[in-house]
């Protein structure tokens, strides 16, 4: 047991003990559940006599032993519910060890347990289950961290570091179960959209995720290689170019939500794998899309959280139609007052320089225009708007303005600062297509990582004839940002990604002790569950203090407690 808590080492024997009374500590059998937290809370008041005889399972999360009688708060999917727990109708015969030896002793913090019983409200008034039989459903090895909460419901001494929560996630939903919501209403923004699309009568579908042609977008992408065909393939940037051939299959309208990875850097707003949906529908243009866009996110904010109105931060943003429309250069005119729409690349180039922006040779035309328009006008975008007609250099796969030469047919949706949405009046050309996958190619020679490569099937697919369509992608992952009201996409990504995990080093007593810690307090230490020097070192100097002389009182030490500036110089 090298390397083992002290909690963690007690865990193991109790586990053991459980063994050996006959009891497995992981039962393969179901077990039968009738009842949750949040509805035996909500509803027993209404209708006691529904809930007689009731059978809920969950973690215990707290408890009070108080000789022949018990309380614990079992949390399940739902909350939390207070058990009552006595000995004699728990154990009604001669053997008391279920309550004596397995619920007072061998149970810990965080063990999953499953109870019958019914409810009843206790002299204080607090709706509980009064347990009639208890079954073991998992053995906890590892103690939760113990999230305080005062009687207002505020915390402190929270779970609340993010490289923790993140890494390990099913601490923290365990432990900050109101986390949760993040993900319920994500939820919800996927099954509103869903069944927006599907009462249109468009359909779902699936497009591979490994491509041997990296596109749909310009970005660096994640390579592979399959041994069996002895091919270099990609993980999808975009699932536009497929999504596309079905509609030359003759589909009116297709949609996919799915998993894109893009081999480029981290930050708030961006993960290297991110969940995206893109929606492709016949015979429409973009100018009908930012109709649809502007019906279906009202649709969607309603569903999620009750009001087309989200509060974002400091802002109120308000997800109904119409949205404001500005073309990217007049955005850019706004915003710098400078006019880019005629300038050559030379003076875009110039132009950035002024303005202190950084450029390199791979840039072309349409990357030095996007660079402006990123540094100098995106923050400015709060409330949802349209950025249009973007010159046709900066998107290969959009058709050409019907009416505005050197622009394409495209919009941007900007909310609080940010693009969450991407739409076409989609090129439909063969062979304009194909001379602007060559562009892609010049800028790729150049350096540019996320030009797009050449697609030759799906230029033939167009050559078949693909009726005018319009297609928009929207940043799943963003939006449920806006819906739940979190700055960083970290937040509403279940998993995301991280560095490799730091593996502390083992701490020896010596460690602690070059560290400031007197000699006899090490062991104390230990026991608070503080095993190495970083444990330490990311602990509340106040909460150390307190805590080592709670443990002084309870393991009646005969040491000198160490004063608190001497506790407070560990943590230099």
């Amino acid at each position: 047991m090298t390397g083992l808590s002290e909690q963690e080492i007690l865990r193991r024997e109790a586990l053991k003990q459980l063994r050996e009374l006959g009891i497995d500590p992981y039962p393969a059998e179901a077990f039968e559940i009738n009842a949750h937290a949040a509805d035996i809370n909500s509803n027993y008041e209404r209708d006691k006599t529904a809930y007689k005889n009731i059978s809920i399972a969950g973690r215990i999360m707290t408890r009070r032993i108080m000789g022949s009688a018990s309380f614990a708060e079992l949390q399940d999917s739902t909350g939390r519910v207070q058990i009552y727990l006595k000995r004699d109708d728990l154990c009604p015969g001669d053997d008391k060890t279920l309550y004596n030896t397995v619920f007072k002793k061998l149970l810990d913090l965080g063990d999953y347990i499953g109870v019958t019983g019914y409810v009843f409200t206790t002299q204080t008034g607090e709706i509980s289950v009064h347990v009639t039989s208890l079954t073991v459903l998992a053995k906890s090895l590892r103690p939760l961290p113990v999230v305080k909460r005062d009687e207002s419901g505020a915390v402190y001494d929270g779970f609340t570091d993010p490289e923790l929560r993140y890494r390990m996630r099913y601490v923290d939903l365990t432990v900050n179960p109101e986390n949760k919501e993040i993900f319920i209403r994500r939820s919800r923004v996927i099954n509103s959209m869903r069944a927006y699309f599907d009462s249109q009568g468009w359909m779902e579908v699936e497009t591979p995720i490994l491509q041997p042609v990296h596109g749909g977008a310009a970005a660096r992408p994640f390579a592979t290689h399959h041994n069996t065909l002895d091919m270099p393939l990609y993980l999808r940037i975009a699932n536009e170019l497929y999504l596309k051939r079905l509609i030359v299959a003759g589909f009116d309208g297709v949609y996919e939500f799915g998993k894109m990875f893009r081999n480029e850097g981290m930050d708030r707003t961006h993960n290297p794998e991110y969940t995206s949906m893109e929606i492709y529908v016949a015979y429409k243009d973009y100018v009908w899309m930012m109709a649809m866009v502007e019906e279906c996110l009202e649709h969607v904010a309603i569903a999620t959280t009750g009001s087309a109105r989200v509060q974002v931060g400091q802002h109120e943003i308000n997800f109904e139609g119409p949205y404001e429309k500005m073309s990217m250069y007049e955005s850019i005119l706004k915003y710098t007052g400078i006019d880019v729409s005629a300038m050559s690349e030379e003076q875009l180039i110039q132009t950035c320089h002024d303005l202190g922006i950084e450029t390199d040779s791979s840039m072309g035309r349409g990357k030095l225009v996007d660079e402006l328009f990123s540094e100098k006008v995106e923050a400015n975008l709060i409330q949802p708007t349209y950025i249009t007609d973007y010159p046709i250099e900066m998107t290969p796969l959009a058709k050409k303005h019907r009416s505005k030469a050197g622009l394409v047919e495209r919009f941007e949706l900007f909310v609080n600062g940010k693009e969450i949405g991407n739409a076409y009046s989609e090129l439909n050309d063969p062979i304009d297509q194909k001379e602007r996958f060559e562009d892609q190619l010049k800028l790729a020679a150049r350096g540019d990582h996320e030009a797009m490569a050449m697609d030759e099937d799906f230029v033939r697919s167009l050559e078949y004839g693909m009726p005018p369509t319009a297609g928009l992608g929207i940043g799943i992952d963003r939006l449920v940002m806006l819906l739940t009201n979190q700055s960083t996409i970290q937040e509403v990504l279940f998993f995301p990604q991280m560095r490799p995990e730091k593996k502390a080093r083992v701490t020896s007593d010596e460690d602690f002790v070059n560290a400031g810690v007197p000699a006899e307090w090490v062991q104390v230490i230990r026991k608070m569950n503080i095993n190495t020097i970083e444990e330490l070192k990311a602990a509340n100097p106040n909460k150390v203090f307190n805590d080592l002389g709670g443990m002084r009182k309870k393991l009646k030490l005969d040491l000198t407690m160490p004063a608190k500036d001497q506790v407070m110089a560990w943590f230099a």
